[in-house]
């Protein structure tokens, strides 16, 4: 076949298999122009999964007469100009191909007005390359692209598409994403003539809330931590949800750049590395979170369907984001709804031990653990002084007031703590709780001497690639910093004569080659610290408090009080939870009170 040229209609197909993959990708590029135009009040009415109708309706700034039939051209866009615009983007489209890829496949009629003109005018398109010319139209200020029969020219992509059901989950997730990016802008969601969203301007923090709890769910904003915060030029704020609240699938995690929804590897491995203490294994966490950016620092043309970014400073980027939910996570305590700053100091190991070896009034308990700190009784005396205790012998309100986790009542079956606060009954698991405390305690030990390094008698040399090898050589400082020592041998070989002491009987060469392909990835690898701080998570639970065992009152409350100073308390070092709140609410309900 000799070379030619192309017929417009077909290159526009073309254009369109990149751009619409099925009638979600319509929905997104509409609701994309419509933010782009201004709008702050959205319509969306789909028929039939979509493919028989999709009509977006806004309020925005409208398109004027003479460029309607040009919005419907190829490469036509009015949101840049420059190859200067393009490096520094704003808007949420660019391209120039939305509107021409849809008119390609599918009958579509374009209606628009602008403020100052008093009528509107209106194209049609029905997939040809023929020209368009606009008519007169009743219309409000603003724009309507009314989009039916989808793919009714290309038959063989309509085969592709799914059951009605399933099409419209697909747009009522993009719809979700979106809704989720525009709180100041009403949108409407209508499925054959039926409502499906309805989410009205969110302005103040409780109206976005709201909206947030509406998008996804109640459940997630019930174990959701607000954040905002800003440094090195970059500002994140949003919502991340407890490890508690850790999900099966990655089915609600939205990351926005700039109110841009991105799925990026890089933010991935950063949120998922934040989560590395908290979070059970194969579980994964919640969040929506939006992260401003310098728009030149930032290419957002990287894909035709603009999901994908890349980052100009990648390693600072991740670096950012893994600290900032890191200390977030963190700082959360028993009891608090938002990471609230606490006083510096030690996280004493408890021993769980009187000084007779026999907890008054109870079984025999086995021997104190030897962690370093003991914790006395005096030393809890000193915290509650006897005016927290009421005539009767119990702490009064304005003690609990005080402890968020109250004070301990009972031991129930050698397991859990029984605890009364101002909101009701607190249940806490003993061995989990004090996992995590211990496992802190040896953290923050080991962080405080560094990671110690150990010479290897014989070098572990590996063969890797020239790449890997290149980063090996340029990282010498890094490894070092981290207990390693690995050199160059040869374009294709290096190595690894020391590595940290804790680390010396496990695999060097596996852990190195996975380090490697961190480095190259993304930048940075938390692979070293992750098997030392699984080592010191195995260490603390060895050296935890186990089952059966019976502790006095002033022992459980000695633990309620460490796990209130204690970072990342409420969970264990497996994900778990560490305690629970049972409210005077929910005791109500169980015995049918106030009824």
């Amino acid at each position: 076949m000799s070379i030619q040229i192309l017929p417009t209609q077909l290159v526009n197909q073309i254009a369109a298999g990149e751009v619409i993959e099925r009638p979600a990708s319509v929905v997104k590029e509409l609701l994309e122009n419509s933010l782009d135009a201004g709008a702050q009040v959205i319509d969306v009415d789909v028929e039939q999964g979509g493919l028989q109708r999709i009509r977006v309706r806004d309020d925005g700034k409208g398109i004027e007469q003479g460029e309607l039939s040009l919005a419907l051209s190829r490469h036509a866009t009015s949101k840049i100009a420059s190859l200067t615009d393009l490096e520094q983007v704003n808007s949420l489209g660019f391209r120039g191909e939305a509107l021409p890829s849809i008119a390609s496949v599918s009958r579509l009629q374009l209606s628009s007005r602008t403020p100052v003109e008093e009528s509107g005018w209106c194209v049609q398109g029905d997939g040809s390359d023929q020209q368009l010319t606009a008519a007169p139209v009743a219309h409000m200020p603003g724009t309507t692209v009314d989009v039916k029969e989808l793919f009714f020219n290309t038959p063989a992509r309509r085969k592709f598409m799914r059951t009605e059901t399933t099409e419209f989950k697909h747009i009522q997730n993009v719809v979700r994403r979106i809704a989720l990016s525009c709180f100041p802008v009403s949108l409407k969601l209508q499925h054959n003539q039926r409502p499906v969203f309805h989410l009205p301007a969110a302005v103040s923090r409780e109206q976005q809330e709201r909206r947030v709890a509406d998008l996804c769910g109640k459940a997630f904003m019930e174990q959701a931590v607000y954040i905002e915060h800003t440094a090195a030029g970059l500002s994140l704020h949003g919502w991340v949800a407890l490890p508690t609240f850790s999900r099966s699938q990655a089915d609600l995690q939205f990351f926005y750049v700039n109110n841009r929804m991105v799925r990026d590897k890089l933010v991935t491995h950063a949120i998922r590395q934040a989560y590395q203490d908290v979070l059970f294994h194969g579980r994964h966490p919640a969040y929506v979170l939006f992260l401003e950016i310098d728009p030149a620092t930032v290419d957002v043309n990287a894909h035709p369907t603009k999901f994908e970014v890349r980052f100009r400073d990648s390693r600072l980027v991740h670096d950012y984001l893994f600290r900032t939910l890191h200390e977030t996570l963190a700082q959360v305590r028993p009891a608090s709804d938002q990471p609230v700053p606490q006083p510096a100091r030690p996280i004493d190991a408890l021993q769980i031990k009187t000084a007779s070896g026999v907890a008054q009034g109870a079984a025999p308990v086995q021997s104190g653990m030897s962690l370093g700190v003991q914790e006395q009784v005096n030393r809890y005396a000193a915290l509650h002084p006897p005016a927290a205790m009421s005539p009767s012998g119990t702490q009064s309100a304005e003690a609990e007031d005080d402890f968020p986790l109250g004070f301990a009542l009972a031991q129930l079956h050698g397991v859990f703590i029984l605890a009364q606060n101002n909101e009701g009954l607190v249940l806490v698991d003993m061995h989990a709780a004090h996992e995590r405390i211990t496992y802190e305690g040896l953290k923050d030990a080991r962080q405080g001497e560094g990671i110690r390094s150990q010479p290897l008698l014989v070098p572990v040399s590996l063969d890797v690639s020239e790449r890997e090898a290149d980063v090996c050589e340029e990282r010498q400082d890094w490894f070092r910093a981290l207990g390693f020592e690995a050199g160059r041998m040869g374009r294709e070989r290096i190595a690894v004569r020391q590595v940290p002491a804790l680390l010396a009987e496990s695999d060097v060469a596996a852990l190195v080659r996975d380090v490697l392909s961190d480095l190259l990835e993304h930048g940075s690898s938390q692979r070293i610290q992750d098997s030392v701080s699984e080592l010191l998570s195995t260490m603390a639970c060895h050296g935890s408090i186990r089952a059966n065992r019976r502790l006095t009152i002033n022992e459980m409350n000695a633990l309620l009080r460490e796990m209130e100073r204690t970072e990342r308390s409420g969970q264990c070092n497996h994900g778990r939870p560490t305690w629970v709140q049972v409210s005077i609410e929910e005791l109500n309900k169980l015995f049918l009170r106030g009824r």
